[in-house]
């Protein structure tokens, strides 16, 4: 009886692994073609993964809460209709069969007896696995160390991925790395000095002191995904903010005149983002510099102009679906596309493709009442941009009769961007560019 892998599929450029949320079907269970069998989530979306073929679920190799990487196999599965008829109608001898099962218990008892012998250190009775020990073995983390890290597996066991994060994070604590800490009440634990000789960056962060009335609220997991997503941005590239004030006037007064005709004949808002979006499009024809990713000393550049919209969901998370070839649509269809999307995105109801191949973003931290904003880029990307409100302001016009004071509809436009391969002179020309596609827009215009 042949077993074949179900694997992760690719959900994305950014995405390398995916949290297993919960089974939707149990070993045994028969399974058929591109019924779901397993729920995962990344630090973007939640997706199911269908079955590939018809068959029986044999294995299930991760558990709730798992981490599991992209391309990897997450379930067995047997393309035989009844397995277990299969092995009945085998004619296998008896002596074989019983010597079989023999050497098979005398596997099982040496693994129990080794596993015991390593799963639970002396004086505790906490239950690891023999990965997490060999691991703490290798990293010099002593007993006492385990007993204090917070496990997110079954019954509170510490899996690969805890003990990982805690030696990621091992410098913020006093404990030395080769040495159990001896303290005594009036002896102080010793600091830990961190190894000067590494490339990697070490955060110190500074003990938070509790006071009555604070609450403590646990991060949920698109939260600390979403964290560790802006912290390796910042780490990644240096990031350089440029920013530009466009006056937008005949933007908004054509907007004010149509949207009501707009909302009767199509049933939907005409907000500004497509606007936005049509003129970052056109500025990335302009400056294709722009449009690219860094792959170690290697550019790449991006053939498709794919630009991604971050949208706020109910819950205070962000997304960031990806609008397609945006360059090739005009501003119906990508009204139509934004306004699909936000809908989608505020319903968790995106699809894996729909937030991959992003080329270039943008956040509307105008919605919010902001002036402007420095944006985190979007890795792999090297660049994003904020818009921020839209409001009236006091500005001198130049006219046949000479300088007039006259009330503007002003905004500012924040272009952070990856200073290894955008310099300030490409990030700040590609801003301007976009502010004067705004400022000249034809009060004409047709949707």
């Amino acid at each position: 009886m042949a077993e074949n892998p179900i694997l992760v599929p690719k959900m994305g450029e950014s995405i390398n692994e995916a949290t297993v949320i919960r089974w939707l079907k149990n070993v045994g269970d028969t399974i058929e073609k591109d019924e779901p069998i397993v729920e995962i989530a990344t630090d973007k979306v939640d997706n199911e993964i269908p079955s590939p073929a018809d068959g029986v679920l044999t294995q299930q190799l991760f558990q709730d809460g798992d981490v599991v990487k992209v391309g990897e196999a997450i379930a067995m599965f047997s393309s035989e209709a009844n397995p277990v008829a299969s092995l009945i109608a085998e004619t296998v001898p008896v002596a074989e069969i019983e010597e079989a099962v023999e050497k098979i218990e005398n596997q099982i008892q040496e693994v129990i007896t080794t596993t015991a012998a390593v799963s639970k250190p002396a004086g505790s009775n906490r239950f690891y696995s023999p990965l997490v020990m060999n691991i703490a073995s290798q990293e010099g983390v002593s007993s006492q160390e385990l007993e204090t890290i917070e496990g997110t597996g079954m019954e509170g066991r510490v899996t690969k991925a805890d003990i990982l994060k805690y030696l990621e994070t091992r410098s913020q604590s006093p404990v030395n790395k080769t040495e159990p800490a001896k303290t005594s009440e009036n002896t102080p634990a010793p600091s830990f000095t961190p190894d000067t000789s590494t490339t990697k960056a070490v955060a110190h962060v500074s003990p938070i002191n509790l006071n009555p009335g604070d609450e403590i609220i646990e991060m949920d997991r698109v939260r600390k995904m979403i964290a560790e997503h802006m912290v390796m941005s910042m780490r990644t590239s240096p990031h350089v903010t440029s920013f530009v004030e466009a006056d937008v006037t005949n933007m908004v007064n054509w907007r004010n005149k149509i949207k009501d005709g707009f909302k009767k004949r199509e049933g939907e808002n005409l907000t500004f983002t497509p606007i936005f979006l049509w003129a970052i499009a056109k500025a990335i024809k302009d400056y294709p510099m722009i449009n690219v990713s860094v792959d170690g000393d290697k550019i790449i550049k991006k053939r498709n102009i794919n630009i991604g919209m971050a949208v706020a969901q109910n819950n205070g998370n962000l997304i960031v679906p990806v609008i397609k070839n945006a360059d090739s649509m005009n501003l119906l269809g990508l009204t139509r596309a934004v306004n699909d999307f936000a809908v989608r995105a505020r319903n968790n109801k995106l699809t894996p493709d729909d937030i991959q191949g992003g080329t270039y973003t943008l956040t509307n931290v105008g919605s919010f009442g902001n002036i402007a904003g420095t944006p985190v880029i979007n890795q792999p990307q090297v660049a994003i941009m904020a818009v921020g409100t839209i409001t009236k302001k006091p500005a001198v016009l130049e006219t046949e009769q000479g300088d007039v004071i006259a009330i503007r509809q002003k905004m500012i436009l924040s272009h952070s961007y990856d200073h290894r391969v955008v310099d300030g002179a490409l990030g700040g020309m590609f801003v301007k560019r976009v502010a004067e596609y705004l400022e000249q827009w034809d009060v004409n215009t047709e949707i």
